[in-house]
């Protein structure tokens, strides 16, 4: 690779006598990754589903390596189905190891396309709040596909300045992701494009965007909260050495935390920074000449003191009787009792998670889109399906994976079925697609169509 000479002269200077390994290692394949969704399925149960060979990441136990030269899995209907998701392995290490826990109240503040996001709503397990945020309306989009095809029922999605969210969320999120928009190179090996970013977006200027970033974040973070704060570059100035500065500018209101580093991890490098502590080693690297993975940073910072709830909004749930048609879909249609925490905004039905204000910000998503209220009737969306379970609808389809009708199906098209007229949830082995209509042996396809993709 044809790393510019600037680049290469500063990583002899840091690496020393592990320059050589490290340009070694542009000459090894890049790693694939895969990540099981444990809203819907175990990692055991994923590598007895597929028929590709899956090898786990050390540090993400839902995490695998596959072989990305010779198998497609974004192309598998088990990929549509939300089984897991596609990311490069070192990149799932802040998600593994950042504590999160069922009712927590998380904010990924860089969130698109969303593998850190999706990750850690698999650890809330429906409870608490996860707000996804990311500046770009186009990655957003990304961002709430993913979001939906993953079943997360709990999120908020934005599209917001970091300084617009803290106006909103004083001291109410108890963790924090921050994967700092950086140079880039440890993406070097796995992207071309990294190199030409990289003589673009020079450190001086991703230091300027990661301090203001890391300030609205620690606004944000209530006492005894954690924030994990990762790049994918290995310049110290981005790395250790805005930790450094993060701390001296918060003064005693922030320490750095360790975390689990024998699955290959190295500690942090003082020595790289000028006058650096000895703290910084608690922070942390993947080296790709080390490991199996690109090059990536993560730092734990707790915020200081005891933990409180936040206070919430005013509850503003929907009235019994402007749900009347969709209380009708759920006596006819499914298993399982109404989501909570109802709202009706426009024409569509959301189930939130809190009750937060969010007005005055730019919103994508305000919870889960449950379906649109029609005149006198109720259409389920493609995000609440892939919420639920097979067993939750009354009137179910299961293909299995050679069955033609799921190819059909997954093309958008209508065909002859033989089960009762209604809502109909369509499965892959088990595991929900979508929607269907059946009306006298017939299901009208109701698969969106900027979810296919064979």
């Amino acid at each position: 690779m044809n790393l510019p000479k600037e680049y290469t002269e500063k990583m002899k200077r840091l690496l020393g006598n592990e320059y050589d390994s490290y340009i070694e290692s542009f000459s090894q394949p890049r790693y694939y990754g895969l990540r099981a969704n444990t809203l819907k399925v175990t990692p055991e149960e994923l590598t007895s589903m597929v028929d590709w060979k899956l090898e786990q990441v050390p540090w993400c136990k839902e995490g695998f390596y596959y072989d990305g030269e010779n198998v497609r899995p974004a192309k598998h209907p088990y990929y549509n189905a939300g089984l897991y998701y596609i990311q490069e392995p070192s990149a799932m290490s802040t998600g593994a190891m950042l504590n999160v826990e069922p009712g927590d109240r998380v904010l990924d503040l860089c969130a698109a396309p969303g593998g850190k996001s999706t990750q850690v709503a698999a650890k809330l397990k429906g409870q608490g709040i996860i707000v996804s945020n990311d500046i770009s309306a186009s990655r957003c989009k990304a961002l709430l596909k993913n979001i939906e095809v993953s079943g997360v029922p709990n999120c908020v999605i934005t599209n917001e300045m970091p300084e617009n969210l803290a106006k909103k969320f004083p001291k109410f999120f108890n963790k924090i992701i921050v994967d700092a928009p950086c140079s880039g190179e440890g993406m070097f090996r796995k992207d071309d494009s990294a190199v030409k970013s990289w003589e673009t977006h020079k450190t001086e200027m991703c230091c300027g965007l990661q301090r203001e970033i890391l300030k609205y974040a620690a606004d944000m973070l209530c006492d005894g909260g954690i924030i994990a704060y990762s790049t994918c570059t290995f310049a110290p100035e981005e790395d250790e050495g805005m930790m450094q500065e993060f701390l001296n500018t918060t003064g005693k209101d922030f320490e750095i935390i360790d975390y689990d580093k024998s699955t290959g991890f190295i500690d942090g490098k003082p020595q790289w920074v000028e006058n650096g502590e000895d703290y910084l080693k608690k922070s942390g690297r993947l080296m790709p000449y080390k490991v199996k993975g690109e090059g990536h940073f993560l730092c734990l910072l707790r915020k200081k003191g005891e933990a409180s709830e936040p206070v919430y909004a005013k509850d503003k749930t929907a009235s019994e009787k402007s749900l009347v048609d969709y209380y009708e879909f759920v006596k006819n249609s499914l298993n399982c009792p109404p989501k909570d925490n109802l709202i009706i905004h426009g024409s569509s039905l959301l189930s939130v998670p809190y009750c937060v204000d969010l007005r005055g910000l730019r919103v994508m998503r305000s919870g889960l889109y449950i379906g649109e209220l029609k005149k006198n009737r109720f259409e389920p969306s493609q995000a609440f399906a892939m919420t639920l379970k097979k067993e939750d609808a009354k009137i179910s389809i299961d293909f299995n994976l050679y069955d033609e009708n799921l190819k059909r199906y997954m093309r958008g098209e209508s065909f002859a079925v033989d089960c009762n007229d209604g809502w109909c949830l369509v499965c892959v082995n088990g595991y929900p697609l979508g929607w269907g209509k059946v009306t006298k042996g017939r299901l009208k396809n109701k698969y969106l169509p900027s979810w296919m993709n064979i």
